[in-house]
């Protein structure tokens, strides 16, 4: 059966509101078919890719509808606008028929993924290893450390092989044929014909600031996505089958921004540069994947350096578990009862509080009667109760925001 795309045209008058921040119900993205829309967020921390004033060509929403998020974003027509509406279930129709759109779509998320990623790590880890190839001697340092010998070897080889006059090519030498008799690696070089390979548990997919050439797809096992900032391991996620890592690579031509880890025996699908480009037409279920992927990526980042915002560490804590309610697709009018999958050391760890100050600040969290500990895990009796704590300490930091710009102003 033959589905016919078929999409709708919208107007809006000069001034008007399309999608407002924090609106719950995003099923449309629009592309803008003549006038201008601004983009304006009520936490500006980054701008948007060439600017926040969007043309014909142009589009918004795409990352709250195919996440089915909350929208991170408000947009407000500048002109008057003609706008095309694309419901969430049409964008798999819309690639087929149109593959530039997809590919457009993708690319930009693509860099914005990895600028709000670098932007992430600056204000929370406070350091970032860039893309400079010699980071990789340091990666492979901290893995021999930890007598993790496969990690290391990989690391010692792609330092080796992308930084051949580095200033620790000797030692790095001598560090692999030392530890490799231990060592267990597979495909040390991209470009194998193979694109269906196993990667036993502990082993490594690729090195972060490795030139990458390809993005995976997950077949079986698990993935662990992590990388060294000041010589300790960051775990940024725990990814499963069906899930795509490694695409931001393969749309940029810039180094990889993290490694990749067998965490179980993994079988996973390799795709290159020219295999992508056929399957953006030919596989739109993949693409629509991926898409959802990175949309889901970028708005928990977008939520991520909002709460870094906050000033108020008690506001910090209630907003993540907000997020990661919002994140699991928790409805958040109920007033039924949660139970996260993570406990106060990891709370306090998710939103980057020095160990002391965050113990001070979850005992206060657990003054609340609404939450409590069970079995090492935060649990609230009900969930509409965080979202009322989280909205009042955001209400508190625009009134006091706007105390302090007043303040300026009479100066």
């Amino acid at each position: 059966m033959n589905n016919p795309l078929q999409l709708s045209l919208v107007n809006f008058k000069k001034g008007s509101y399309i999608i407002v921040e924090g609106k719950q119900k995003a099923d449309y993205f629009f592309i803008i078919r003549g006038g201008n829309v601004r983009i304006s967020k009520e936490v500006e921390v980054v701008e948007e890719e060439g600017g926040n004033l969007l043309a014909p060509g142009d589009f918004f929403g795409v990352v709250s509808t195919m996440s089915s998020h909350s929208h991170i974003e408000t947009a407000q027509a500048v002109t008057d606008v003609s706008l095309i509406s694309v419901h969430r279930d049409q964008y798999g129709l819309l690639i087929e028929k149109n593959a530039p759109v997809a590919m457009k779509i993708i690319q930009q998320f693509s860099k914005k993924m990895r600028y709000l990623d670098e932007a992430l790590t600056r204000i929370t880890l406070k350091s970032t290893g860039g893309e400079d190839p010699s980071h990789l001697f340091k990666v492979a340092e901290y893995y021999a450390r930890q007598s993790q010998y496969n990690l290391a070897y990989y690391a010692y080889y792609q330092y080796v092989k992308n930084s051949p006059k580095g200033e620790n090519i000797t030692l790095a030498r001598e560090r692999m044929a030392k530890i490799q008799p231990y060592a267990k690696v597979v495909y040390l070089d991209a470009g194998t014909e193979d694109f269906t390979r196993s990667y036993p548990k502990d082993t490594m997919i690729f090195s972060e600031n490795q030139p990458g050439q390809e993005l995976y797809i997950i077949q079986k096992g698990a993935v662990k996505i992590a990388k060294i900032v000041n010589d300790n391991e960051v775990l940024l996620a725990l990814l499963k089958p069906g899930d795509i890592f490694g695409e931001m690579s393969i749309l940029e031509d810039k180094p990889r921004s993290a490694s990749a880890i067998a965490y179980e025996d993994s079988v996973l699908l390799a795709v290159n540069k020219v295999n992508f480009s056929r399957m953006v037409s030919s596989q739109p279920q993949m693409i629509t994947r991926l898409t959802q992927l990175l949309s889901e990526r970028i708005w928990f980042i977008y939520k991520q350096i909002a709460n870094t915002q906050l000033t108020n560490p008690l506001g910090r804590l209630y907003d993540a578990l907000l997020i990661q309610l919002e994140r699991s697709k928790i409805s958040l009018g109920s007033s039924d009862s949660y139970t996260f999958d993570f406990g106060p050391k990891e709370l306090i760890n998710l939103v980057g509080l020095p160990k002391n100050e965050g113990n001070g600040v979850i005992r206060r969290l657990f003054e609340n009667p609404k939450v409590k500990i069970i079995d090492n895990k935060i649990h609230v009796t009900d969930v509409q109760e965080v979202e009322k704590q989280a909205g009042y300490f955001r209400k508190m930091e625009k009134i006091e925001k706007a105390r302090r710009q007043g303040s300026l102003k009479t100066s």
